[in-house]
């Protein structure tokens, strides 16, 4: 198993300031972070990659949607503006060598009709993602669907609303992510949801019920861990957790207050979590 961090708990969007923040992240015992694309500058990414390549970090990447590139927005204009985000998302991915693009870019984040998701809308989202699927291959990144729950989007909220999307899609580089946050809100039975995701898992985000230190609230950790053990994944955990500076994504997280001691407790804290659970199972 290898451990990552997602650099949202510090900005979203990448600086020269996160360089310290970088290098204590990989004394603290790291493998990898989780890095923001919200902007798409091929050259910018690359620059990271070798920076990080520098470090030891290994990485993935994380986008979303917002109205206006909607990929499964009622008018074909907006449809496709969302493939070329997600497109030109997995572009920067690959220049900075993630391994997965993570993160709820099948649909906008943040928007509601006020329904369910129509079967237009699904279609929408399927002919849109296989393009991206069909991209992510040229490019070797693999995709990280992540289903988020209901106060966040309408067209992914279980992981059977995943699994069934990422059949329909039909393409190998489609994958799903699974988050223990949304998994929480919206699973009524934790291991049935993991279990329905075995052969389309390709991520893991951990993250407390707060959105604080991983092992300090109320998820249910023993099924989630015993879960992910009985379904063989043994790739890359990776804490989410969200700082007070994201305004790319403020309307989504609602983080107005401190979640936790010190950015760095969290992250020392929560690797020591997630290494002394994987210890008990994973051999």
């Amino acid at each position: 198993m290898r451990f990552g961090l997602n650099l949202l708990l510090w900005c979203d969007t990448l600086e020269d300031s996160i360089l310290p923040v970088l290098e204590d992240i990989k004394k603290i015992g790291y493998d990898a972070v989780e890095i923001p694309i919200f902007e798409y500058d091929v050259q910018k990414y690359a620059l990271w990659g070798k920076r990080l390549d520098d470090i030891g970090l290994a990485r993935t990447g994380v986008t979303i949607r917002l109205p206006g590139d909607n990929p499964i927005g009622l008018d074909a204009a907006e449809r496709c503006k969302g493939v070329d985000g997600n497109k030109a998302a997995l572009d920067c991915a690959a220049a900075a060598g993630c391994e997965v693009l993570a993160g709820p870019y099948h649909s906008a984040l943040g928007y509601f009709t006020g329904a369910g998701p129509t079967a237009d809308e699904w279609w929408w989202g399927v002919e849109s993602m296989r393009q991206v699927a069909e991209h992510a291959e040229k490019v070797n990144v693999t995709l990280g669907l992540e289903y988020l729950n209901r106060f966040e989007c309408y067209l992914l909220n279980t992981a059977a609303d995943g699994v069934r999307f990422c059949h329909d899609v039909g393409h190998p580089r489609c994958k799903m992510m699974y988050d223990t946050f949304h998994s929480h809100i919206e699973e009524k039975n934790t291991p049935a949801a993991i279990r329905a995701l075995k052969g389309c898992l390709s991520h893991v985000h951990i993250s407390e019920n707060d959105r604080s230190t991983p092992g300090t609230g109320n998820i249910r950790w023993a099924e989630n861990f015993d879960t992910l053990h009985e379904i063989g994944y043994n790739n890359l955990m990776v804490i989410e957790a969200f700082g007070l500076a994201l305004d790319k994504i403020a309307a989504a997280t609602k983080i107005w207050r401190r979640m936790y001691e010190s950015e760095r407790q969290l992250a020392s804290d929560g690797l020591k979590f997630m290494k002394q659970e994987v210890a008990k199972r994973w051999k």
